[in-house]
């Protein structure tokens, strides 16, 4: 059985990193997927691939995985470059500006 383990990126419609902070332990699909003749809906009958567990570390999804015998790869996430200026959103209201401002 194939796994595999990594943390998600957030959300694109957000800027917040809510749910990025956990690990998440995904299996691998073993069969492939086939569409109900009548309704055209695509099923499969490998219900491991629905399944997705979630660890607050890295090592606790390891150690998991390797208790249970399964084979996971690890995935590092790339970390968001930090995006700090001086004044922050303050910054867009000052009054001691050196020169005009517009939009």
């Amino acid at each position: 059985m194939n796994a595999r383990i990594y943390q998600p990126a957030r959300n694109a419609m957000t800027s917040g990193q809510a749910k990025t902070k956990i690990w998440v332990l995904e299996f691998a699909q073993t069969s492939a997927r086939d569409i109900d003749p009548l309704m055209g809906w695509t099923g499969s009958d490998d219900t491991q691939s629905q399944v997705k567990l979630r660890f607050p570390t890295k090592e606790a999804a390891i150690e998991y995985a390797e208790e249970h015998g399964i084979e996971a790869t690890v995935t590092e996430p790339h970390k968001r470059k930090p995006n700090i200026r001086a004044g922050g959103y303050g910054e867009n209201f000052a009054t001691d500006r050196k020169g005009p401002w517009t939009h």
